[in-house]
Protein backbone atom coordinates (compact mmCIF):
# COMPACT_ATOMS: atom_id res chain seq x y z
CA UNK A 1 0.00 0.00 0.00
CA UNK A 2 1.49 3.55 -1.07
CA UNK A 3 1.54 6.19 1.68
CA UNK A 4 0.49 9.56 0.74
CA UNK A 5 1.03 13.33 2.72
CA UNK A 6 0.82 16.87 2.05
CA UNK A 7 4.39 18.11 3.17
CA UNK A 8 6.48 21.49 2.54
CA UNK A 9 9.36 20.35 0.45
CA UNK A 10 12.14 22.42 1.74
CA UNK A 11 14.58 20.59 -0.80
CA UNK A 12 13.37 22.76 -3.60
CA UNK A 13 13.35 26.67 -2.51
CA UNK A 14 12.37 29.48 -5.24
CA UNK A 15 13.92 32.66 -5.49
CA UNK A 16 11.84 34.49 -3.71
CA UNK A 17 12.50 32.28 -1.03
CA UNK A 18 8.81 30.18 -1.03
CA UNK A 19 8.74 26.48 -0.70
CA UNK A 20 6.41 24.56 -2.32
CA UNK A 21 3.16 22.31 -0.67
CA UNK A 22 3.19 18.98 -2.44
CA UNK A 23 1.58 15.77 -2.64
CA UNK A 24 4.49 13.44 -1.59
CA UNK A 25 3.49 9.30 -2.47
CA UNK A 26 5.95 6.76 -1.48
CA UNK A 27 5.16 2.87 -3.24
CA UNK A 28 8.00 0.56 -2.91
CA UNK A 29 10.30 3.16 -2.02
CA UNK A 30 10.21 5.10 -4.92
CA UNK A 31 8.94 8.72 -4.19
CA UNK A 32 7.38 11.09 -6.31
CA UNK A 33 5.71 14.27 -5.65
CA UNK A 34 2.71 16.39 -7.09
CA UNK A 35 3.12 20.41 -6.92
CA UNK A 36 0.55 22.38 -5.41
CA UNK A 37 1.27 25.81 -4.43
CA UNK A 38 4.15 27.47 -3.00
CA UNK A 39 4.49 29.76 0.06
CA UNK A 40 6.15 30.93 2.79
CA UNK A 41 7.61 28.84 5.09
CA UNK A 42 6.30 31.03 7.98
CA UNK A 43 2.87 29.76 6.60
CA UNK A 44 3.23 26.11 7.11
CA UNK A 45 2.21 24.27 10.50
CA UNK A 46 4.69 21.56 10.39
CA UNK A 47 2.83 19.55 13.53
CA UNK A 48 -0.81 19.65 11.64
CA UNK A 49 0.41 19.64 7.96
CA UNK A 50 -1.00 22.11 6.90
CA UNK A 51 -1.54 25.91 5.90
CA UNK A 52 -1.37 28.56 9.01
CA UNK A 53 -4.37 30.53 9.30
CA UNK A 54 -2.10 33.78 8.77
CA UNK A 55 -2.37 32.98 5.33
CA UNK A 56 -4.54 35.32 3.50
CA UNK A 57 -6.27 32.59 1.67
CA UNK A 58 -5.88 29.48 4.51
CA UNK A 59 -9.14 27.99 4.77
CA UNK A 60 -9.40 27.43 0.41
CA UNK A 61 -6.02 26.59 0.06
CA UNK A 62 -6.53 23.57 3.20
CA UNK A 63 -9.44 22.89 1.03
CA UNK A 64 -7.41 22.42 -1.82
CA UNK A 65 -4.99 20.20 -0.27
CA UNK A 66 -7.68 17.81 1.37
CA UNK A 67 -9.08 17.93 -1.65
CA UNK A 68 -6.40 16.60 -3.71
CA UNK A 69 -5.22 14.47 -0.60
CA UNK A 70 -8.32 12.75 -1.06
CA UNK A 71 -7.87 12.08 -4.97
CA UNK A 72 -5.00 10.62 -4.63
CA UNK A 73 -6.76 8.29 -1.77
CA UNK A 74 -9.54 7.02 -3.94
CA UNK A 75 -7.01 6.44 -6.78
CA UNK A 76 -5.04 4.14 -4.84
CA UNK A 77 -7.76 2.89 -3.18
CA UNK A 78 -8.80 1.72 -7.02
CA UNK A 79 -6.00 0.41 -7.48
CA UNK A 80 -5.47 -1.87 -4.78
CA UNK A 81 -9.34 -3.16 -5.18
CA UNK A 82 -9.04 -4.17 -8.34
CA UNK A 83 -5.31 -5.56 -7.69
CA UNK A 84 -4.01 -3.35 -10.20
CA UNK A 85 -0.17 -2.77 -10.32
CA UNK A 86 0.76 0.97 -10.04
CA UNK A 87 3.66 3.19 -8.98
CA UNK A 88 3.59 6.29 -7.11
CA UNK A 89 4.40 8.49 -10.47
CA UNK A 90 1.01 6.97 -12.26
CA UNK A 91 -0.80 8.24 -9.19
CA UNK A 92 0.48 11.97 -9.57
CA UNK A 93 0.34 11.26 -13.67
CA UNK A 94 -3.40 11.16 -13.48
CA UNK A 95 -3.98 14.20 -10.84
CA UNK A 96 -2.17 15.91 -12.88
CA UNK A 97 -4.60 14.55 -15.57
CA UNK A 98 -2.21 13.16 -17.85
CA UNK A 99 -2.87 9.88 -19.20
CA UNK A 100 0.18 7.84 -17.67
CA UNK A 101 2.45 6.05 -19.86
CA UNK A 102 2.30 2.25 -20.15
CA UNK A 103 4.46 0.21 -17.95
CA UNK A 104 7.92 -1.28 -18.82
CA UNK A 105 6.61 -5.06 -18.30
CA UNK A 106 2.86 -4.51 -19.48
CA UNK A 107 4.49 -3.20 -22.65
CA UNK A 108 6.82 -6.06 -22.93
CA UNK A 109 4.02 -8.40 -22.72
CA UNK A 110 2.26 -6.85 -25.80
CA UNK A 111 5.55 -6.46 -27.54
CA UNK A 112 6.04 -10.88 -27.04
CA UNK A 113 2.97 -11.20 -28.44
CA UNK A 114 3.15 -9.73 -31.56
CA UNK A 115 6.38 -11.57 -31.74
CA UNK A 116 4.34 -14.95 -31.65
CA UNK A 117 1.63 -13.93 -33.73
CA UNK A 118 4.81 -13.82 -36.63
CA UNK A 119 5.95 -17.30 -35.07
CA UNK A 120 9.55 -15.46 -33.65
CA UNK A 121 9.54 -18.59 -31.03
CA UNK A 122 13.10 -18.42 -30.47
CA UNK A 123 13.53 -14.70 -30.27
CA UNK A 124 10.14 -14.48 -27.57
CA UNK A 125 11.71 -17.67 -24.86
CA UNK A 126 14.99 -15.75 -25.40
CA UNK A 127 14.45 -12.67 -24.84
CA UNK A 128 11.24 -13.13 -22.33
CA UNK A 129 13.78 -14.91 -20.26
CA UNK A 130 16.13 -12.16 -20.26
CA UNK A 131 13.01 -9.59 -19.60
CA UNK A 132 12.03 -11.79 -16.23
CA UNK A 133 16.03 -11.39 -14.90
CA UNK A 134 15.27 -7.57 -15.12
CA UNK A 135 11.70 -8.00 -13.74
CA UNK A 136 13.37 -10.05 -10.66
CA UNK A 137 15.59 -7.20 -10.33
CA UNK A 138 13.07 -4.63 -9.66
CA UNK A 139 11.06 -7.07 -6.90
CA UNK A 140 9.02 -8.05 -9.44
CA UNK A 141 7.14 -5.10 -9.72
CA UNK A 142 5.62 -2.86 -12.84
CA UNK A 143 7.77 0.35 -13.64
CA UNK A 144 6.70 3.22 -16.05
CA UNK A 145 9.38 3.86 -18.86
CA UNK A 146 10.99 7.31 -17.43
CA UNK A 147 12.19 5.17 -14.27
CA UNK A 148 14.54 2.99 -16.28
CA UNK A 149 17.91 5.44 -16.38
CA UNK A 150 22.04 4.80 -16.42
CA UNK A 151 21.79 4.15 -12.52
CA UNK A 152 19.79 1.90 -13.01
CA UNK A 153 20.74 -0.25 -15.89
CA UNK A 154 24.12 -0.03 -14.11
CA UNK A 155 22.68 -1.73 -11.16
CA UNK A 156 21.12 -4.41 -13.15
CA UNK A 157 24.50 -5.34 -14.69
CA UNK A 158 25.85 -5.68 -10.67
CA UNK A 159 23.01 -7.70 -10.39
CA UNK A 160 23.36 -9.95 -12.93
CA UNK A 161 27.56 -10.31 -12.59
CA UNK A 162 27.01 -11.15 -8.41
CA UNK A 163 23.64 -13.27 -9.46
CA UNK A 164 24.50 -15.43 -12.06
CA UNK A 165 26.67 -18.27 -12.17
CA UNK A 166 29.30 -17.83 -14.99
CA UNK A 167 27.54 -15.18 -16.59
CA UNK A 168 29.44 -13.99 -19.82
CA UNK A 169 29.52 -10.23 -20.74
CA UNK A 170 27.41 -11.50 -23.91
CA UNK A 171 24.84 -12.67 -22.20
CA UNK A 172 24.50 -9.41 -20.29
CA UNK A 173 24.51 -7.25 -23.42
CA UNK A 174 21.83 -9.31 -24.47
CA UNK A 175 19.96 -8.39 -21.59
CA UNK A 176 20.51 -5.12 -22.42
CA UNK A 177 19.75 -5.21 -26.17
CA UNK A 178 16.37 -6.56 -25.37
CA UNK A 179 15.52 -3.57 -23.13
CA UNK A 180 16.58 -1.61 -25.69
CA UNK A 181 14.54 -2.87 -28.26
CA UNK A 182 11.45 -2.70 -26.47
CA UNK A 183 12.44 0.83 -25.51
CA UNK A 184 12.78 2.04 -29.17
CA UNK A 185 9.52 0.39 -29.88
CA UNK A 186 8.07 2.54 -27.37
CA UNK A 187 9.21 5.70 -28.78
CA UNK A 188 7.83 4.70 -31.47
CA UNK A 189 4.49 3.95 -30.61
CA UNK A 190 4.53 7.28 -28.93
CA UNK A 191 4.37 5.27 -25.29
CA UNK A 192 7.60 7.24 -24.00
CA UNK A 193 9.38 10.65 -24.89
CA UNK A 194 12.79 10.35 -26.77
CA UNK A 195 14.13 12.54 -23.96
CA UNK A 196 14.37 9.41 -21.58
CA UNK A 197 15.91 6.85 -23.93
CA UNK A 198 18.74 5.50 -21.14
CA UNK A 199 20.95 4.31 -24.28
CA UNK A 200 23.26 6.03 -26.59
CA UNK A 201 26.14 8.40 -26.15
CA UNK A 202 27.29 9.30 -22.60
CA UNK A 203 24.61 6.84 -21.46
CA UNK A 204 24.76 3.36 -21.14
CA UNK A 205 26.66 1.83 -24.16
CA UNK A 206 26.22 -2.01 -25.88
CA UNK A 207 29.65 -3.31 -26.83
CA UNK A 208 29.54 -6.57 -27.23
CA UNK A 209 33.17 -8.41 -26.31
CA UNK A 210 35.25 -10.82 -29.21
CA UNK A 211 34.24 -14.11 -29.09
CA UNK A 212 37.53 -17.05 -29.40
CA UNK A 213 35.68 -19.32 -32.56
CA UNK A 214 37.10 -22.13 -32.41
CA UNK A 215 36.78 -25.14 -34.96
CA UNK A 216 37.86 -28.10 -35.16
CA UNK A 217 40.77 -29.46 -37.93
CA UNK A 218 40.87 -32.24 -40.66
CA UNK A 219 42.30 -35.04 -38.26
CA UNK A 220 39.81 -34.38 -35.62
CA UNK A 221 36.51 -34.44 -38.54
CA UNK A 222 38.19 -37.95 -39.77
CA UNK A 223 38.89 -39.55 -36.48
CA UNK A 224 35.07 -38.68 -35.95
CA UNK A 225 34.34 -40.46 -39.18
CA UNK A 226 36.22 -42.99 -38.34
CA UNK A 227 34.47 -43.96 -34.66
CA UNK A 228 33.12 -47.58 -34.85
CA UNK A 229 29.23 -46.86 -33.03
CA UNK A 230 26.79 -49.00 -32.99
CA UNK A 231 23.97 -48.70 -36.43
CA UNK A 232 20.71 -47.04 -35.31
CA UNK A 233 22.06 -46.02 -31.98
CA UNK A 234 21.29 -42.55 -30.65
CA UNK A 235 25.27 -41.53 -30.50
CA UNK A 236 25.59 -43.07 -34.56
CA UNK A 237 22.24 -40.57 -35.49
CA UNK A 238 23.92 -37.52 -33.60
CA UNK A 239 27.14 -38.39 -35.41
CA UNK A 240 25.02 -38.31 -39.03
CA UNK A 241 23.18 -35.16 -38.10
CA UNK A 242 26.75 -33.14 -36.96
CA UNK A 243 28.43 -34.42 -40.23
CA UNK A 244 25.58 -33.92 -42.38
CA UNK A 245 25.76 -29.86 -40.82
CA UNK A 246 29.48 -30.05 -41.50
CA UNK A 247 29.23 -30.89 -44.99
CA UNK A 248 26.96 -28.43 -46.08
CA UNK A 249 28.78 -25.55 -44.84
CA UNK A 250 27.70 -25.20 -41.35
CA UNK A 251 24.11 -25.49 -41.89
CA UNK A 252 22.63 -24.92 -38.79
CA UNK A 253 20.76 -27.75 -36.69
CA UNK A 254 16.98 -26.41 -37.26
CA UNK A 255 17.46 -26.42 -40.40
CA UNK A 256 19.08 -30.04 -40.86
CA UNK A 257 15.69 -31.21 -39.20
CA UNK A 258 13.70 -29.50 -41.34
CA UNK A 259 14.68 -30.47 -44.28
CA UNK A 260 12.33 -33.28 -46.10
CA UNK A 261 12.64 -35.61 -48.84
CA UNK A 262 10.90 -33.51 -51.71
CA UNK A 263 13.90 -30.69 -51.24
CA UNK A 264 16.41 -33.27 -52.53
CA UNK A 265 16.40 -32.57 -56.18
CA UNK A 266 18.82 -33.24 -59.26
CA UNK A 267 21.39 -33.85 -56.98
CA UNK A 268 20.77 -30.73 -54.66
CA UNK A 269 19.04 -29.83 -52.00
CA UNK A 270 17.14 -26.63 -51.87
CA UNK A 271 15.87 -25.17 -47.96
CA UNK A 272 14.54 -21.98 -46.43
CA UNK A 273 16.87 -20.95 -43.62
CA UNK A 274 14.33 -20.76 -40.16
CA UNK A 275 16.86 -17.76 -39.10
CA UNK A 276 16.21 -15.48 -41.84
CA UNK A 277 13.88 -17.29 -44.38
CA UNK A 278 16.22 -16.65 -47.06
CA UNK A 279 15.69 -19.37 -50.22
CA UNK A 280 19.12 -21.38 -50.35
CA UNK A 281 20.37 -24.63 -53.18
CA UNK A 282 23.33 -26.47 -52.39
CA UNK A 283 25.38 -29.65 -54.18
CA UNK A 284 24.86 -32.69 -52.63
CA UNK A 285 28.88 -34.27 -52.14
CA UNK A 286 29.11 -37.84 -51.54
CA UNK A 287 29.46 -37.81 -48.10
CA UNK A 288 25.85 -36.31 -47.43
CA UNK A 289 24.46 -38.75 -50.23
CA UNK A 290 25.74 -41.77 -48.14
CA UNK A 291 24.40 -40.55 -45.17
CA UNK A 292 20.45 -40.44 -46.84
CA UNK A 293 20.91 -43.69 -47.62
CA UNK A 294 20.66 -44.81 -44.14
CA UNK A 295 17.57 -43.38 -43.54
CA UNK A 296 15.90 -44.04 -47.24
CA UNK A 297 14.25 -47.02 -45.29
CA UNK A 298 12.05 -44.71 -43.02
CA UNK A 299 10.99 -42.35 -46.07
CA UNK A 300 7.21 -42.18 -45.51
CA UNK A 301 6.13 -39.91 -48.23
CA UNK A 302 8.26 -37.39 -50.74
CA UNK A 303 6.74 -34.75 -47.39
CA UNK A 304 7.93 -36.65 -44.75
CA UNK A 305 11.04 -35.14 -43.00
CA UNK A 306 14.14 -37.07 -43.56
CA UNK A 307 15.27 -37.16 -39.87
CA UNK A 308 13.09 -38.70 -37.05
CA UNK A 309 13.30 -35.70 -34.58
CA UNK A 310 10.40 -33.75 -36.71
CA UNK A 311 8.31 -36.86 -37.58
CA UNK A 312 5.88 -36.44 -34.81
CA UNK A 313 5.57 -32.17 -34.99
CA UNK A 314 2.41 -30.68 -35.70
CA UNK A 315 3.70 -29.79 -39.44
CA UNK A 316 2.38 -26.63 -39.44
CA UNK A 317 2.89 -25.54 -36.18
CA UNK A 318 5.83 -23.83 -35.64
CA UNK A 319 5.84 -23.78 -32.26
CA UNK A 320 5.93 -27.04 -31.73
CA UNK A 321 8.38 -27.60 -34.42
CA UNK A 322 10.58 -25.11 -32.45
CA UNK A 323 10.39 -26.87 -29.38
CA UNK A 324 11.05 -30.19 -30.65
CA UNK A 325 14.00 -28.51 -32.22
CA UNK A 326 15.53 -27.58 -29.25
CA UNK A 327 15.19 -30.35 -27.41
CA UNK A 328 16.42 -32.55 -30.14
CA UNK A 329 20.04 -30.03 -29.73
CA UNK A 330 20.49 -30.61 -26.75
CA UNK A 331 20.17 -33.95 -26.90
CA UNK A 332 22.48 -34.05 -29.55
CA UNK A 333 24.96 -31.30 -27.67
CA UNK A 334 24.96 -34.50 -25.08
CA UNK A 335 26.45 -37.05 -27.31
CA UNK A 336 28.55 -35.25 -29.33
CA UNK A 337 30.68 -34.75 -26.00
CA UNK A 338 31.04 -38.33 -25.71
CA UNK A 339 31.82 -38.81 -29.46
CA UNK A 340 34.53 -36.06 -28.83
CA UNK A 341 35.74 -37.92 -25.74
CA UNK A 342 35.76 -41.52 -27.90
CA UNK A 343 37.45 -39.35 -30.98
CA UNK A 344 40.22 -37.86 -27.92
CA UNK A 345 38.96 -34.77 -29.09
CA UNK A 346 40.37 -32.06 -26.44
CA UNK A 347 37.82 -29.39 -27.68
CA UNK A 348 34.03 -28.62 -26.71
CA UNK A 349 32.03 -30.03 -29.33
CA UNK A 350 28.12 -28.63 -30.11
CA UNK A 351 26.45 -28.82 -33.23
CA UNK A 352 27.14 -25.27 -33.50
CA UNK A 353 31.16 -26.16 -34.02
CA UNK A 354 30.01 -28.00 -37.34
CA UNK A 355 29.78 -24.38 -38.65
CA UNK A 356 32.98 -23.28 -37.14
CA UNK A 357 34.57 -26.17 -38.47
CA UNK A 358 33.96 -25.73 -41.42
CA UNK A 359 35.19 -22.22 -41.51
CA UNK A 360 38.60 -23.28 -39.89
CA UNK A 361 38.76 -26.25 -42.52
CA UNK A 362 38.03 -23.69 -45.42
CA UNK A 363 40.23 -21.03 -44.26
CA UNK A 364 41.69 -19.06 -46.93
CA UNK A 365 40.80 -21.67 -49.69
CA UNK A 366 37.88 -20.77 -50.56
CA UNK A 367 37.19 -17.11 -52.03
CA UNK A 368 35.22 -14.53 -49.63
CA UNK A 369 32.46 -13.94 -52.14
CA UNK A 370 32.28 -17.82 -52.28
CA UNK A 371 32.15 -17.97 -48.46
CA UNK A 372 29.64 -15.49 -48.15
CA UNK A 373 27.28 -17.98 -50.64
CA UNK A 374 28.01 -21.01 -48.63
CA UNK A 375 27.02 -19.12 -44.90
CA UNK A 376 24.03 -17.94 -46.51
CA UNK A 377 25.37 -14.35 -44.99
CA UNK A 378 23.55 -11.02 -46.13
CA UNK A 379 26.60 -8.97 -45.83
CA UNK A 380 30.36 -9.67 -47.31
CA UNK A 381 31.68 -7.62 -44.56
CA UNK A 382 30.20 -10.36 -42.14
CA UNK A 383 31.53 -13.07 -43.29
CA UNK A 384 35.17 -11.44 -44.14
CA UNK A 385 35.11 -10.69 -39.96
CA UNK A 386 33.62 -14.55 -39.15
CA UNK A 387 36.41 -15.98 -41.51
CA UNK A 388 39.00 -13.64 -39.66
CA UNK A 389 38.67 -15.87 -36.47
CA UNK A 390 40.63 -19.09 -38.67
CA UNK A 391 42.88 -17.42 -40.92
CA UNK A 392 46.12 -17.11 -38.87
CA UNK A 393 48.47 -18.02 -41.57
CA UNK A 394 50.18 -14.49 -42.08
CA UNK A 395 50.04 -13.84 -38.61
CA UNK A 396 51.91 -17.13 -37.36
CA UNK A 397 54.20 -16.78 -40.66
CA UNK A 398 55.34 -12.86 -39.44
CA UNK A 399 56.20 -13.65 -35.96
CA UNK A 400 58.21 -16.95 -36.74
CA UNK A 401 60.27 -14.75 -39.41
CA UNK A 402 60.70 -12.39 -36.45
CA UNK A 403 61.85 -15.58 -34.08
CA UNK A 404 63.80 -17.51 -36.95
CA UNK A 405 67.17 -16.51 -34.99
Amino acid sequence: MASIRIVLYKSKKRSDGKYPIVLRIIKDRRPSYLYLEWIDEKHWDQEKNKVKNSYHSASRLNNYLLKKLTEADDLILDFEANKKTYTSSQITETLKGRKPSKLFFKYSEEYFEGLLKLEKYSRVIADRGRIKKFKKFLGNKDIRFEEINQPMLNRFKMYLVTSEKKISERSIMNSFVVIRTIFNKAIKDNIVEQKYYPFGKNKVKIKFPETIKIGLEEDEIRAIEELDLPEKSTIWHTRNIFLFSFYLAGMRVSDVLRVKWNDIKDERIYYQMSKNKKVDSLKLPLKVKLILDYYKEDQRSQNDFIFPELKKAKEHNEKDLYIKSKTATKKFNHYLKQISEQAEINKKVTMHIARHSFGNIAGDKISPHMLQKLYRHSHLSTTIGYQGNFIHKEADDALDSVLDF
